[in-house]
């Protein structure tokens, strides 16, 4: 078996209105910001409407993620995590199957 390596992995999507204020409402739940809270054991956070989809391993993007979301990763007063897919299939979102969203950490 052989490894398949990717020069170029095209990430961009849109998500259609319905399914971003769906998905939105669901990342911003009061519910869902006190679990990551007490995961990260933060005080209080906030969803910053940043969305990527995470992309294969390559040169260009070791993190998994496209270049520019890397400052994120990066930095202490951001946390990058996967949208859970009961709020992916909630939204009705289907394609892409994956989305990771930004936090940034408040106070």
């Amino acid at each position: 078996m052989s490894l398949k390596i990717i020069q170029n992995f095209d990430g961009s999507f849109t998500l259609e209105p319905q399914a971003k204020e769906t998905l939105f409402t669901l990342l911003k739940s009061e519910a869902f910001l006190q679990q990551i809270c007490q995961q990260l054991k933060w005080e209080k956070l906030e969803f910053t409407e940043l969305l990527f989809q995470p992309v294969p391993y390559c040169t260009a993007t070791p993190k998994g993620m496209p270049e520019e979301f890397e400052k994120y990763h990066e930095s202490d007063e951001y946390i990058i995590i996967n949208v859970p897919p009961n709020f992916m299939f909630n939204a009705k979102i289907f394609k892409p199957s994956r989305l990771c969203a930004i936090y940034r950490k408040i106070g």
